[in-house]
């Protein structure tokens, strides 16, 4: 398993991941209309827009932009489509702050030495870059998402702070799919590690927070997990949680 190749894939009924520079974002068909979960990076713009047209969509059809988190890779397109599109932008209300100004963030270690100590990250992060990562517009996003009140879509909100204040994964019950953001992913832009773990120390506010918040992604019982970076993992949230905290923090 690596990060996942840039493209759109089709990973369940109704629910496209788009990726761009290994990040992904979701589209997620419902009842409710079309939702995009996470916002990725500037230049995910061709791949959204493709995926729309899919569907015989544009931006504006979009019922809203749900965030698991304000950072920059996940606010990339949520300016564009909330100012050209009028799309409704929704965060938790802790990370309102941190999508208005998505590089003032926490982290327990310095960005700097990670290069060094973990060289197999530098090709994601050039990648990123690339795809826009130092030219995102922050974005005054709506601060109520609220944990466990379902929202529209039938998602609903699980609490999982620790590398945001803020951070929220997205639990969609009845497809048994967790969208779990940055909370866990399987693969690392910054070490460049894969497999199930929670995110490197140089963007993640409280890594102990964040290892002691994967037990409420387990509760979802969720049989596959699309995460904020890496491939969909299709062998359960529970093995996902357990091998994240066996790998703990770095």
């Amino acid at each position: 398993m690596t990060g996942s190749r840039d493209g759109i894939t089709e990973v369940a009924e109704g629910v496209t991941m788009i990726t761009r520079a290994v990040t992904n974002c979701y589209l997620v068909d419902s009842d409710d209309g079309t939702i995009l979960i996470d916002a990725g990076l500037p230049r995910s713009w061709s791949l959204v827009r493709e995926a729309l047209r899919r569907r015989r969509l544009a931006p504006e059809d979009l019922t809203a932009v749900y965030l698991t988190h304000g950072h920059f890779d996940h606010v990339g397109l949520a300016e564009r489509l909330q100012r050209e599109h009028l799309v409704p932008i929704r965060v938790h209300a802790a990370d309102v702050p941190l999508a208005r100004h998505p590089y003032r963030y926490d982290r327990e270690a310095p960005r700097s030495l990670y290069p060094l100590a973990h060289p197999r990250g530098l090709p994601s992060l050039a990648r990123m870059t690339a795809a826009g990562a130092l030219r995102v517009h922050g974005v005054d996003a709506h601060g109520d998402i609220v944990p466990g009140q379902r929202l529209r879509g039938g998602l609903i909100p699980v609490s999982t702070p620790g590398h945001t204040y803020g951070h929220v994964a997205f639990h969609l019950p009845d497809r048994r799919i967790v969208f779990s953001g940055d909370a866990l992913v399987t693969f690392d832009p910054y070490t460049g590690r894969t497999g199930p773990q929670i995110v490197a120390r140089a963007a993640t506010a409280d890594s102990s927070e964040a290892l002691a918040a994967l037990p409420a992604l387990a509760a979802t019982d969720a049989d596959l997990v699309l995460p904020g970076h890496g491939a969909a993992w299709s062998r359960g949230i529970h093995l996902a949680v357990a091998q994240a905290l066996a790998t703990g923090a770095h």
